[in-house]
């Protein structure tokens, strides 16, 4: 049989796969913290018909050699982690974070959780959480009386509490950071855990030793752009396309071949 059959069947898949993940970045463009995912891929094997310095006569040898691909494969859905823009929203409990680090939640499992989404929450408790209700690690327990909270670059939390002339410190956000963000397991929900390949969470507080700083006020928009989306949408579009066309003109070719015998 043609190889190019299997080959352009082996783009249309890759490039099918680009177009899923393109699709994801454009569907969370308005996701908070969100972070846009990339496909990447390899060549498959090579079938060597001649090697490269073959010898081709007594006195000269092969210069390029005869190597035909096979096609390519997947080899990742790679994260990045660049920041996102910034949207001030005027909410007291919304917090972004500028520079590296992420949010730490507890599951309901118990599991930490990570996150860029700092979209919070109080419970029926004064807790803070996230939306859906998993409570920010360490657990920060607002008082009800309180008249205004404020959180500091650094994450101190502090609040006003009706009667009082001083705001007193309540709690402390804390960051996490990995050594490879990229290896971290989305879970949906904004939320991530860490794996073998990420690494171990690194925490420490807000504006030191590297981690970014709390923007208290702001939310950390998604990091996708939509024109890039667009751009690279197309490119696959046309790439599956063309994929198409080689099946067709070798299918036409086998059909040339099958019309030989009369």
């Amino acid at each position: 049989m043609i190889r190019s059959l299997y080959a352009a069947a082996t783009g249309m898949k890759a490039q099918q796969l680009s177009i899923d993940a393109v699709s994801n970045n454009i569907a969370n463009v308005n996701t908070t913290g969100y972070k846009k995912q990339r496909a990447e891929f390899a060549d498959l094997m090579y079938q060597v018909m001649e090697y490269a310095g073959t010898s081709s006569s007594a006195t000269t040898i092969s210069p390029t050699g005869i190597e035909v691909g096979l096609g390519v494969r997947p080899t990742a859905i790679q994260k990045i982690f660049s920041q996102g823009n910034y949207k001030e929203t005027g909410n007291q409990l919304d917090v972004a974070i500028s520079g590296d680090g992420f949010f730490q939640i507890q599951l309901p499992d118990g599991t930490t959780a990570y996150t860029r989404a700092g979209a919070f929450k109080l419970d029926e408790n004064g807790t803070i959480v996230t939306a859906d209700g998993y409570p920010l690690l360490p657990q920060v327990v607002v008082p009800a009386d309180t008249t205004q909270l404020t959180i500091g670059a650094d994450g101190t939390i502090s609040v006003m509490q009706a009667g009082q002339t001083q705001s007193a410190q309540i709690g402390q956000f804390e960051l996490a950071n990995f050594i490879n963000p990229a290896g971290l397991h989305s879970l949906g929900d904004n939320n991530y855990v860490n794996t073998t390949a990420s690494g171990d969470a690194v925490v420490g507080q807000p504006g030191l030793n590297g981690f970014g700083q709390t923007r208290q006020l702001f939310l950390e928009l998604s990091n996708v752009q939509l024109v890039d989306e667009m751009t690279d949408l197309i490119t696959g579009q046309r790439a599956y396309e063309a994929g198409s066309k080689a099946i067709t003109t070798s299918d036409e070719m086998l059909s040339a071949v099958n019309g030989l015998k009369r």
